[in-house]
């Protein structure tokens, strides 16, 4: 596994980046949009020594930074994370619209948007491959209120389906009703709780985590072998998938 970190100082460079993409082209041939578009996908185009095929994951940003659009255009598929929060479900529309536009184009701000230059510029863009639930909690009450939040997010996504089905990934099998686009479609993990913590903390993958009690800024947090199993299922119910 090859891990490319980030850094700080990129976010400086932003505003140049944005600067750069849209400077005025000085020939024909110059195209300094997609020149700075294309940045991530010039990189996962290189050559890596590896006798194996190579799967890059690329974590964006939330926000639709200039960083989140380099990496839009890097990718060929994307894994849509929804919380059990409204926040996510409204964001579903606004995914969208950012990346592919909305029906009507704006008559003063369309031309400016990421959407239509990509279009304009023949960019290619990723499929929606999976819906991945992030459950908070397996308890049994807020495991309903989660399943509330989730199953309107998965209508909501059937309903994008069904207006833009060029916009997903190609299912398996037929798509007649929501049930079946959960089905193709919708992931739900688990909250990792202390495991997930302590991994992120120590720099520990779940397969590695053999100790009962780990210590994380002077604290001791105990993590039971039953839910390191329990992630570890989750994690590779999903990685199966992928």
């Amino acid at each position: 596994m090859y891990l490319l970190s980030g850094d700080g100082n990129l976010e400086l460079i932003a505003p140049l980046l944005s600067e750069r993409a849209e400077a005025t082209p000085l020939s024909a041939t110059d195209n300094p949009w997609i020149k700075i578009h294309s940045i991530i996908k010039e990189l996962t185009n290189k050559t890596i020594n590896s006798n194996r095929p190579c799967t890059f994951f690329i974590d964006t940003n939330p926000s639709f930074a200039i960083y989140t659009q380099l990496a839009i255009a890097g990718g060929d598929k994307l894994l849509v994370p929804i919380n059990a929060d409204d926040s996510s479900i409204f964001a579903i529309t606004g995914l969208f619209n950012l990346i592919w536009g909305t029906s009507v184009s704006h008559p003063v701000y369309g031309k400016y948007t990421f959407s239509s230059k990509a279009k304009n510029h023949d960019l290619k863009l990723p499929k929606i491959s999976f819906l991945l639930g992030n459950r908070f909690t397996q308890k049994k009450g807020a495991a309903h209120a989660f399943k509330a939040l989730s199953n309107e997010a998965v209508n909501k996504m059937f309903s994008e389906f069904k207006s833009n089905p060029d916009k997903f990934e190609n299912p398996e099998s037929d798509i007649n009703n929501v049930d079946d686009f959960e089905k193709s479609y919708s992931i739900e993990l688990r909250d990792f709780n202390s495991a997930g913590v302590v991994a992120a903390n120590q720099g520990i993958p779940l397969s590695k985590m053999n100790r009962h009690t780990y210590e994380v800024y002077g604290e001791k947090i105990q993590v039971a072998k039953e839910q390191r199993d329990l992630c570890k299922q989750t994690i590779e119910g999903l990685v199966s998938k992928l």
